[in-house]
């Protein structure tokens, strides 16, 4: 099983009401969160470790994990209320607004965090919940606990407005991406987290430095580039898709990714340092192939195996 680490929230989705106003819907999402709902659909066996609240909000977020064949018995759950990121479209392109004050997700803390079942073999964590304290520390201090033996997928998406201290989220990122396995990064978070190279080139050099055995940058409609441990490079370009909008589409990417990956018996560590140049191709293409999908359709939906 794969387990996704980190936040599920309520993305409040803009809509026009009846009487011709602006309004939201509600619909289940956050980074982590998708990422394990894209790999429930694609028939792979995937749970989801985060706060999840007893609110009317948390109901929502079960429900969906259920629909979408994932495991949730690991979610730790509480009264506090659920995280609310209201999200603004402009040109297909979606920015938010959160509200996680003393939310469900962001209040858990290390002692919150279970041992973890031998039938979990890989762990993906990223999103918000590397940033916003004292989750982040949780999450950390799992990763340091667990993921010795598992193959561990990290995606930081970074937001730099959730950011309140950046030489200490600097710090524990830097910990975490040397313990993955697989790094994954839009060209705007390499940038961010390698301000002082001078190319991207530069910048990869610095990331694949740190440990991780495969380094993949993501750059919207430019498509994709992996990088091995041994110098390969590897480029994917974006699926063909008439956009809708953005939402979820590095959060399925990274579910394609891992589901190819794992079909293929290759999610494991050993495997991963010694990964060929065309089998990252292929789960790239993958990624790629599955983001597609959720782009062309609003919110964060992504397809199911049979889609595909």
């Amino acid at each position: 099983m794969i387990l996704c680490c980190g936040e599920a929230l309520i993305d409040m989705i803009p809509a026009t009401t009846t009487e011709g106003q602006g309004g939201f819907i509600p619909c289940p999402g956050g980074a982590v969160f998708n990422s394990a709902i894209a790999l429930g659909r694609l028939g792979v066996r995937a749970g989801l470790l985060t706060g999840l609240s007893t609110d009317m909000f948390g109901v929502q977020l079960a429900e969906a994990l259920e629909a979408s064949h994932v495991d949730a018995s690991l979610a730790i759950r509480s009264d506090r209320p659920t995280t609310l990121a209201f999200v603004q479209l402009i040109e297909g392109q979606a920015s938010y607004s959160f509200f996680d004050e003393n939310s469900a997700g962001r209040m858990l803390t290390k002692g919150d965090m279970p041992s973890l079942p031998e039938e979990i073999t890989a762990l993906f964590l990223g999103g918000i919940s590397l940033a916003c304290e004292p989750a982040a520390e949780a999450y950390a201090d799992l990763l340091a606990r667990e993921g010795a033996m598992r193959a561990v997928m990290l995606d930081p998406n970074i937001r730099p407005g959730f950011i309140e201290d950046v030489e200490r989220y600097r710090a524990r990122l830097g910990k975490m991406l040397a313990q993955a396995d697989i790094v994954k990064l839009s060209d705007e978070d390499l940038t961010w987290l390698v301000p002082d190279a001078k190319s991207l080139k530069d910048r990869v050099a610095v990331l694949r430095y740190s440990g991780p055995a495969v380094l993949i940058v993501t750059s919207g409609r430019a498509g994709a580039t992996g990088f091995l441990r041994d110098g390969a490079e590897v480029h994917v370009p974006a699926a063909e898709a008439k956009v809708v909008d953005t939402v979820g589409a590095g959060d399925t990417f990274n579910a394609g990714v891992l589901a190819k990956l794992s079909q293929k018996g290759q999610l494991r560590k050993d495997a991963l340092g010694a990964l060929s140049a065309q089998d990252l191709r292929e789960a790239m293409e993958h990624g790629a192939k599955v983001a597609g999908i959720t782009v062309s359709r609003a919110g964060a939906n992504p397809p199911w195996a049979g889609e595909i």
